[in-house]
């Protein structure tokens, strides 16, 4: 009889210490068998191998009634089907409203493209927006707080006390008179 099997019949017979002793003895086969379940999962899964062991361990020790195992065998085959379930479960608990259902997660950087210019003239940028603050003050602090701040379209309607729909005509237009003004300037001014 192996120890593991010896240590889980002392587990059945009520001896408090020996589930202490189980752990160590079959953490690694335990971690092997997690990560043979988790690398059947999605990669933007948020259980780790070692949270799915540990709470493996939990359901198949800590329980109210002891269990009687016949042998290792049997220990890990209730081990696998206990990380089974909590990947199941955990799936369901995606798959409600509160956790987001259905819906897919997109990176913010996905979905509010940053602008980036690596060759932006910053002078003539500022040039430009010193115009159009002339000629218009909030399109010009919106291009200064998208660009230079980073907001998205739908904190700098907050920042400047406007709806969502007008930051967007606003944003669309400046963003073309600035590209008009820029080019004309580039053209008339070219700067080395």
């Amino acid at each position: 009889m192996s120890d593991v099997t010896q240590i889980l019949n002392a587990i059945e017979d009520g001896d408090p210490s020996a589930a202490e002793e189980l752990l160590p003895l079959i953490y690694d086969e335990l971690r092997k068998l997690a990560a043979a379940r988790m690398a059947n999962e999605s990669p933007d899964h948020t259980l780790q191998a070692t949270a799915l062991v540990h709470e493996a361990y939990v359901r198949l020790i800590d329980v109210d009634t002891a269990q009687h195992w016949d042998s290792r065998g049997h220990f890990f085959s209730a081990a696998a089907e206990a990380m089974r379930r909590i990947l199941v479960d955990q799936a369901r608990r995606k798959m409600t409203h509160k956790a987001g259902g259905r819906h897919r997660r997109v990176e913010l950087a996905d979905a509010e493209p940053q602008i980036e210019a690596p060759n932006l003239d910053l002078l003539a940028l500022d040039d430009a927006l010193q115009k159009l603050e002339a000629l218009n003050p909030r399109q010009a602090e919106l291009i200064k707080i998208r660009f230079f701040a980073g907001l998205t379209l739908e904190n700098a309607a907050q920042a400047l006390g406007v709806s969502t729909s007008t930051v967007e005509n606003d944003w669309a237009y400046a963003r073309s008179w600035l590209r008009v003004e820029m080019a004309a300037a580039d053209d008339a001014n070219p700067r080395s």
